[in-house]
């Protein structure tokens, strides 16, 4: 149970995919506009996560070492299209807004990467906590760096995901009316995202191994 904890807790600090190995750039900097794209990438990618860890765990002894990344991918790329599929018929507007991008998931170099260094190597218990650390961490940093591109970009904060909920949660009496427009664009991302790296290693909140 200790090396389940202390696998899990790596994830979400030792080896945050976004602030500490800068992998799954791409969706943060393209979806990340709002809280609501942030959230839904970050379940989206904890479910192929999670499920492509426990088949790859399962099945690292059987499948040829030669071949063994085709069959990773074929595995990923299967709870990809359950993730997308399930998305755009139950909320298709969320689907909507994470466009190309939910596809896209089956190449994240998070998912690939921990199937490769991880699951393919350790029994599944472990690859279950490694991927759910993975899954948090990529969620923390989703969910902090789309909270501040909304709000500095829009001056607001809302959740909106039709026709299930739309919520306004607060105003900024001065970014209401004149934005920072710059932060829901990819520059104000790149700018974004290499500030809190900056903050927290300055902090000491994430290091490497």
């Amino acid at each position: 149970m200790a090396k389940f904890w202390k696998q899990f807790l790596s994830g979400i600090v030792i080896t945050n995919p976004l602030f500490v190995l800068a992998l799954g750039l791409c969706p943060a900097l393209a979806v990340s506009v709002t809280v609501t794209n942030g959230i839904g990438m970050s379940l989206a990618t904890a479910f192929v996560l999670l499920g492509s860890a426990i088949v790859v765990s399962s099945i690292k002894n059987f499948v040829p070492n030669i071949v063994r990344i085709p069959i990773f991918i074929v595995v990923i790329a299967s709870f990809v299209t359950i993730a997308d599929l399930t998305l755009k018929a139950f909320i298709p507007t969320l689907a909507d807004s994470l466009g190309i991008f939910l596809p896209l998931i089956v190449v994240n170099c998070i998912i690939m990467g921990r199937a490769e260094a991880f699951g393919s190597k350790h029994p599944v218990h472990l690859a279950i906590a490694d991927a759910l650390g993975a899954a948090v961490g990529f969620a923390i940093a989703m969910i902090i760096i789309s909270f501040l591109r909304e709000v500095l970009g829009t001056g607001q904060l809302a959740f909106k995901v039709v026709p299930y909920f739309d919520i306004h949660l607060f105003t900024l009496p001065v970014l209401g009316t004149d934005p920072m427009a710059l932060f829901i664009l990819p520059p104000g991302a790149f700018l974004l995202i290499g500030l809190l790296l900056a903050l927290f290693r300055r902090l000491g909140v994430l290091k490497s191994e």
